[in-house]
């Protein structure tokens, strides 16, 4: 009896072994964040965190520090926003009308798409992604540019 409990262990022990190792997976990297975080809010960046938080920005980003950082890394260094007029250069991706996260932003809004005053908070972007994202303006030469956190 003893010799038939020893090799059957002897059986599944590898067995068990190979199962554990099968699940393993690769953690996320840590986030890197430019020194340019640490800087306080601009008044521009304020007004756009308000203007998507309302009345619960303080309670949900201003007073959680590192939301906060979060939010100034990506308004300061993960969005880009770049005119592309060559042909060859432009490359097939979602339009910013398909990740629209508000009744509020129509076709309109998007019509009249003003650069400087982009609010990428507004939007249903995948910030969080491994990889980065990229969307054209609807019908215009401009592509948003969403960069990794973990570049």
């Amino acid at each position: 009896m003893k010799k038939l409990l020893f090799i059957l262990s002897l059986i599944l022990m590898p067995l068990c072994v190979f199962s554990q190792e099968s699940n393993h997976k690769n953690p996320l990297p840590l986030a890197k964040y430019n020194d340019n975080v640490k800087l306080p809010l601009t008044a521009i960046e304020r007004a756009q965190i308000i203007e998507v938080y309302g009345e619960s920005a303080d309670k949900l980003v201003f007073s959680n520090p590192h939301r906060l950082k979060s939010i100034k890394h990506i308004l300061r260094n993960r969005v880009v926003i770049k005119l592309i007029t060559d042909e060859g250069q432009k490359k097939p991706c979602p339009l910013l009308s398909d990740v629209t996260n508000s009744d509020d932003l129509d076709s309109k809004v998007i019509e009249t798409f003003n650069p400087d005053n982009f609010n990428p908070l507004k939007y249903n972007f995948d910030f969080y992604s491994r990889s980065a994202g990229m969307y054209q303006v609807d019908n215009t030469n401009y592509y948003i540019i969403i960069k990794s956190q973990y570049q």
